[in-house]
């Protein structure tokens, strides 16, 4: 399976993110991750990274519930950027409201909703994807 070369954590829950930096560490899952604390950083950081001509992430996982921009502001920002590169979203959530799951699909860049805690084998699936994708 191959790598990731860069991955996104968009999380203000610190546990989680540690806990999902381990499982990446175990398979493999990428290169280096970026880590934002809420919505608006993540933005404001990625908009920089595309205006330097930087490298961008191959894909980012999104909380719903953070503070001061939440994963659905976010997105309804960053669908906005002008941004070449495809960057795949996973939202990932321990909101299990069919409605939410129903929303995150309907926005083209989502590509799956995965309820926490995320798994070894949700991981490796999300590799396989990206690799099939590519």
């Amino acid at each position: 399976m191959k790598k990731i070369d860069i991955a996104c954590i968009i999380d203000d829950d610190p546990i989680f993110v540690f806990g999902v930096k381990k499982v990446m560490e175990l398979i493999g899952f990428c290169k280096s991750c970026m880590v934002f604390r809420d919505g608006e950083e993540a933005l404001n950081n990625l908009k920089a990274i595309i205006s330097a001509n930087e490298k961008l992430p191959d894909v980012i996982l999104l909380d719903l519930n953070m503070p001061v921009l939440d994963g659905w502001q976010f997105l309804e920002e960053f669908i906005k950027v002008p941004c070449e590169k495809k960057i795949i979203i996973y939202i990932v959530s321990s909101s299990v409201d069919p409605e939410d799951v129903l929303r995150a699909r309907s926005y083209e860049l989502v590509s799956d909703y995965i309820v926490k805690p995320v798994t070894i084998q949700k991981l490796k699936e999300v590799l396989h994807h990206l690799e099939e994708a590519s």
